[in-house]
């Protein structure tokens, strides 16, 4: 049961991201008004997007990480180190860079540079949860 609750965690975790990362957001600059209304909704989303991927990051460790069940050994094992590199991407870029983007837009500082930053540590977050998903859904 714990597995099943693990991989249901971890889908609903890639699943939003992708989501978001590549169907909402788009959409949001494609059909706003201005760049910047649409940089303002992305931003409260990512922010979302963050507690929720903090949440089943850690539930899913939480659920995996029962000592006495050897059922539950190898997908931990598998999934582990995944997990808590996804859950690290995440509050990185909350608390890193999104700042710095802000930050950028403000003052005129580097833009581009916090936001491929940005981008690509989503990248690596989505990478995380995705094969964390795979691995977990052929256990």
């Amino acid at each position: 049961m714990r597995l099943r609750f693990a991989r249901l965690l971890t889908g609903l975790w890639w699943g939003s991201l992708s989501s978001l990362g590549f169907l909402f957001v788009p959409l949001l600059f494609k059909n706003l008004d201005t760049p910047a209304q649409a940089g303002a909704m992305a931003a409260r989303l990512f922010t979302a997007q963050t507690w929720l991927s903090i949440v089943c990051a850690l539930l899913a460790l939480a659920l995996l990480n029962k000592k006495d069940d050897d059922s539950l050994q190898r997908p931990a094992q598998a999934v582990t180190g995944l997990l808590v590199a996804g859950l690290l991407l995440a509050v990185l870029v909350e608390f890193a860079v999104a700042p710095q983007i802000v930050s950028a837009r403000a003052t005129g500082g580097s833009l581009r540079l916090w936001h491929g930053l940005g981008s690509g540590m989503y990248l690596l977050h989505w990478l995380c949860a995705s094969l964390a998903f795979w691995r977990l859904s052929r256990s």
